[in-house]
């Protein structure tokens, strides 16, 4: 499967004691598993996606096209996560990135 995003859910993200947003991965687990979105887009927890600078961070792969998200602190920025998984087992590599994860968006810090 070459579509795939990855939440971090590490050492910073989603740690409400350093002050930052908690990760919903229980509820983004139960959204795939209900709509079916793993035949499509793997979706994986990942203890430490190595940008901690960002905290709560996602990498969304399709193909070789990966995009960096970072400080993701919303019910909305997850559920546009969503939308975007939805978009892409429907529309493929052509699936759009919701508006309001675009600010978001970062280069990774390539010397990790």
């Amino acid at each position: 499967m070459s579509t795939c995003i990855n939440i971090c859910d590490g050492c910073c993200c989603g740690r409400v004691e350093k002050g930052h947003n908690e990760v919903p991965v229980n509820e983004l687990k139960r959204i795939w598993e209900k709509n079916k979105l793993h035949d499509k887009i793997r979706l994986t927890i990942s203890n430490c996606l190595g940008q901690c600078s960002m905290h709560n961070v996602t990498l969304l792969k399709i193909g070789k096209k990966k995009t960096w998200i970072g400080k993701l602190s919303s019910e909305e920025h997850y559920a546009a996560l969503v939308d975007w998984a939805h978009n892409v087992a429907k529309y493929g590599n052509d699936a759009k990135l919701p508006n309001i994860l675009i600010p978001y968006c970062f280069i990774p810090n390539e010397t990790l």
